[in-house]
């Protein structure tokens, strides 16, 4: 297999029908496409909800591949397609096997296959777990500027989780204008925990930084709370720990029992997506028979339909639609190819006549 260089890009609508290049695009060139661009890829995740609620996308259910012999590990396939300017179908493939942990090496791995609209051959894989985690920081962070508008700004973050997402939110905040005069930092790992203090540290984070040894304190301490854990099933109970009414980005979707949810006001991003799996939101469904906990969907507040309440605890549950990781993608794609560095795999495809 040889790698060449070009600025190929997709082919045009109008014209003949060729079959595009195939690009491997690696891990580095995709960091370097997106790092210090937060503010840039907030507003592309912001346009791909806008997108996704007009009715301009297909985001099935994602599958998800279990394995009877390693009972917490998953692969799951989200297949999606966005259009717009960008228009572009594909699927991301991410598998989640959180003993890598132990043995260090991120939990998570992942790739991307996008496919060209109009023939719908495959014209790019990357690596997608730096897409996976940006997206979902944009993500997070968006949420976070638009439901705290109307009460006042969140001053003290908390962490519950300090992986790579919750290093990826922290950093699409900071990029995005936020400051805090605390960050709490809560894990069921000490040794993550610290690693965590100590990336805040090195990134130049303001604030004083507290090591929580309960999730308790760090979530009665913070008016602004994030949960990015492996979590499986809820193991935060008691409402009265929300008493302060705090926003919560609960991105990880399972640590919040039922009663939380419905004591809570609840913003999602696709309620199809999010009330399924046993999440949180799936187990209130589950426990009262409906969805009237559901306050509404983020795009609708982007729009202006629903105001999220200042009286109550506001939720944030985002499945993660593979829409927003193809726009991302997308974005990336575009990027390295502008730059001349998109690497061809020449000759992927071989058969390419019909009879021969």
């Amino acid at each position: 297999m040889t790698f060449t260089h070009s600025t190929a890009q997709q082919p045009p609508p109008a014209g003949p029908v060729t079959v595009p290049p195939f690009a491997v695009i690696s891990g580095a060139q995709v960091q370097q496409a997106l790092q210090g661009r937060e503010h840039q890829i907030v507003k592309l995740v912001e346009a791909a909800y806008r997108l996704h609620a007009a009715g301009e996308s297909v985001n099935p259910p994602s599958v998800f591949l279990r394995f009877p012999d390693r009972p917490s590990s998953r692969i799951i396939a989200l297949p999606a397609s966005i259009g717009g300017e960008g228009r572009v179908d594909g699927v991301k493939w991410i598998s989640s096997f959180p003993q890598n942990v132990a043995d260090g090496l991120p939990r998570a791995a992942a790739v991307l296959i996008l496919n060209d609209h109009d023939t719908g051959y495959p014209f790019a894989c990357m690596e997608a777990s730096i897409i996976s985690a940006t997206r979902t920081a944009a993500s997070a962070a968006l949420a976070a500027d638009r439901l705290s508008r109307g009460r006042p700004r969140p001053a003290h973050i908390g962490f519950v989780g300090t992986g790579l997402i919750a290093r990826y939110i922290h950093t699409f905040l900071a990029g995005t204008g936020w400051s805090f005069d605390t960050i709490g930092v809560c894990d069921v790992s000490a040794d993550s925990a610290a690693g965590f203090r100590c990336y805040l540290e090195q990134s130049g984070a303001t604030g004083w930084i507290a090591v929580h040894d309960s999730a308790e304190h760090l979530i009665r301490s913070s008016d602004l709370v994030v949960f990015a854990t492996v979590a499986g099933r809820p193991h935060v109970h008691d409402p009265s720990w929300f008493a302060h009414r705090p926003l919560v980005l609960h991105v990880s979707l399972r640590d919040l029992a039922p009663e939380i949810v419905l004591a809570s006001a609840n913003i999602v991003d696709d309620a199809e997506h999010c009330l399924r799996a046993e999440t949180s939101l799936h187990l209130a469904e589950r426990r009262t028979g409906n969805r009237d906990f559901l306050t509404g969907t983020l795009e609708s507040v982007l729009a202006g339909r629903v105001t999220p309440p200042a009286d109550r605890t506001v939720v944030f549950s985002p499945f993660g639609l593979g829409v927003l990781d193809l726009a991302v993608g997308k974005f990336v794609y575009d990027e390295v190819a502008g730059s001349g560095d998109l690497q061809v795999v020449d000759g992927f495809f071989h058969e390419l006549r019909r009879y021969g």
